[in-house]
């Protein structure tokens, strides 16, 4: 008899308990550039580059329905990877529809023709009115309820393995490094995105040679369970020594119908040991059918008429999560690694 009350008050108990809050991912479509929304547990928003500027606030409308759909009202932290137009061309008219708090980047732009400039100068405007984080390698952004830690900068790295990385990659070897890449590219911010067991690496548009010195000889990052495509999938990123030694299960390409989506690139990727699926923004053009996901994994199938379909991911805090495209809605789960 003794037993029944413990039970009830075990399950009351339960019942009263918080329940468990997600890591909730919008990859929305900037038509080739990049904006993805992360909304943490704790409700603090952190949004990756802004996209383009121009064609009547396109980017900037598509990233407020995004937030919009998450609840966020802010944003928290502004992380603009490097001063190219599809990525940071957006923050003026995005400013417009929702207050930027803190903006982080890695300095000032390394291009100077005159619309780097102007790019720069806008972008430049809009910081001025929040608060600031230089971006460095080893870094933590203090995203409340995230471990965001910056591991490239300006052209740098960080100079020790993350806790329990460090392995040699035996890829290194066929490695054949690219000519050096004085652009905006090579300076991206490239961050690791931590919620619980769940990893997500994002590097912007780092370039090949860059790639290169984060898991060669030995790997600096170890293992993740998302990889955020570098470069939208041109080939001037992601070589197999890089792609095969971070060793994803899922990859998102943010590639436009016309850009990105490389097709040597998507191989690599669709090729490495353990990748389970690629989900792209877009279906690309240039890749035929050999080189694009399935219709189902594809937010945007159609160049003329695009709706600017994004691809949500809800990671739970077990390290399982969830992959929607909200074209069709077809999900696929990912169980704990």
């Amino acid at each position: 008899m003794r037993a029944f009350p413990i039970v009830l008050l075990a399950t009351v108990g339960a019942a009263l308990l918080p329940a468990a809050k997600n890591l909730e991912i919008y990859f929305i479509d900037v038509e080739g550039g990049q904006a993805t929304l992360f909304v943490a547990p704790s409700g603090e928003s952190m949004l990756v580059d802004t996209g383009w500027s121009g064609n009547n606030s396109r980017d900037a409308n598509r990233i407020a329905a995004a937030a919009k759909h998450a609840g966020v009202k802010a944003i928290d932290y502004l992380l603009i990877t490097h001063f190219h137009e599809d990525h940071a061309g957006g923050v003026p008219q995005l400013a417009h529809q929702l207050p930027i708090r803190t903006f982080i980047d890695h300095g000032e732009s390394v291009e100077h023709d005159q619309h780097a400039k102007e790019l720069y100068a806008a972008y430049a405007e809009y910081r001025a009115k929040g608060n600031h984080i230089l971006a460095k390698p080893g870094v933590t952004i203090p995203v409340k309820g995230l471990d965001v830690k910056v591991l490239t900068a300006d052209g740098d790295e960080i100079e020790n393995p993350l806790p329990g990385a460090g392995q040699a990659n035996p890829l290194c070897a066929a490695d054949k490094l690219r000519s050096p890449d004085a652009t905006e590219n090579a300076r991206s911010v490239g961050t690791l995105i931590a919620f619980g067991n769940f990893r997500a690496l994002d590097m912007g548009d780092l370039t090949w040679n860059k790639e290169h010195e984060l898991v060669c000889p030995n790997n600096k990052i170890g293992t993740v369970d998302l990889y955020i495509v570098s470069h939208h999938g041109s080939d001037l990123s992601g070589s197999p020594a890089f792609v095969e030694g971070i060793h994803p299960r899922v990859a998102i390409m943010d590639n436009g119908a016309r850009k990105g989506g490389s097709p040597s690139t998507w191989q690599t990727i669709h090729t490495s040991p353990g990748l389970e699926d690629i989900w792209q923004l877009h279906y690309a053009i240039s890749g035929g059918k050999d080189n694009n996901a399935p219709d189902t994994f594809v937010a945007n199938t159609d160049e003329v008429g695009d709706q600017g379909n994004w691809i949500h991911v809800t990671v739970h805090p077990d390290g399982s999560f969830v992959v929607n495209n909200s074209r069709n809605k077809f999900s696929k789960t990912y169980a704990p690694r």
